[in-house]
């Protein structure tokens, strides 16, 4: 699937990273340590990891999955996934996706969130409930929004189905997305799963965007 050349063109994540939200460190501050960000505005998840940075070939991959229904991409991204996953893997935990709204589901054939989550379920061997969480506003893509715009555009935008709240409550939850960019659908997500019992949660995406458009 990658050859030698694009394969050098990967930029795979690992420590020293945020405690929390896992964004790489150029240097090794040390265990535990939380960058500017983490500490100037906590996210409500309690930690956050990547497979790769967001650039060049694993954009493409990203790009492929989303937009051209390459689903065959979704084991081998599920896999990278696993390998950045270790810390945020919690005995008791369930794999839940971010949803597409069902309109954009119609238009794209697929989530990508769903494929790769489906996918890490099985190599993490945990339960995996994508009904747990619904996307009830139909947003417009987050695509080209600055940091306050992608806010307000999730804003409300998720809530755990009534059914599915006793299975959640006082459960840990496995986030699973694409792609990292500024935290705000991980963020809204989150605290809809929370309002809704859930104890926990940590996210996972395949990719991030570099540190420094964060």
């Amino acid at each position: 699937m990658v050859c030698a050349t694009c394969w050098q063109d990967i930029t795979f994540l690992d420590r020293p990273w945020c405690a929390v939200t896992g964004v790489p460190f150029s240097y090794d501050p040390g265990p535990g340590a939380l960058s500017p960000q983490a500490i100037a505005f906590p996210p409500p998840f309690e930690k956050a990891r990547a497979a790769v940075l967001y650039t060049g070939k694993a954009r493409t991959l990203v790009h492929g999955l989303k937009f051209s229904d390459r689903s065959d991409l979704a084991p081998w991204m599920a896999a990278w996934m696993l390998r950045a996953a270790d810390d945020v893997v919690e005995d008791g935990a369930v794999v839940i996706p971010v949803p597409l709204h069902p309109r954009r589901l119609w238009q794209r054939r697929s989530n990508q969130s769903a494929d790769l989550g489906r996918y890490f379920a099985r190599l993490a061997a945990l339960p995996y409930h994508p009904d747990w969480l619904m996307r009830i506003k139909a947003t417009r893509q987050q695509v080209g929004l600055g940091l306050k715009a992608r806010q307000r555009n999730v804003q409300g935008a998720f809530r755990v189905p009534q059914a599915a709240r006793a299975h959640l409550k006082g459960r840990t939850v496995l986030l699973i997305d694409d792609v990292f960019t500024t935290g705000a659908t991980l963020n809204s997500c989150t605290r809809a799963l929370k309002r809704a019992g859930a104890a926990r949660v940590n996210c996972l995406t395949f990719a991030r965007v570099a540190p420094e458009l964060d």
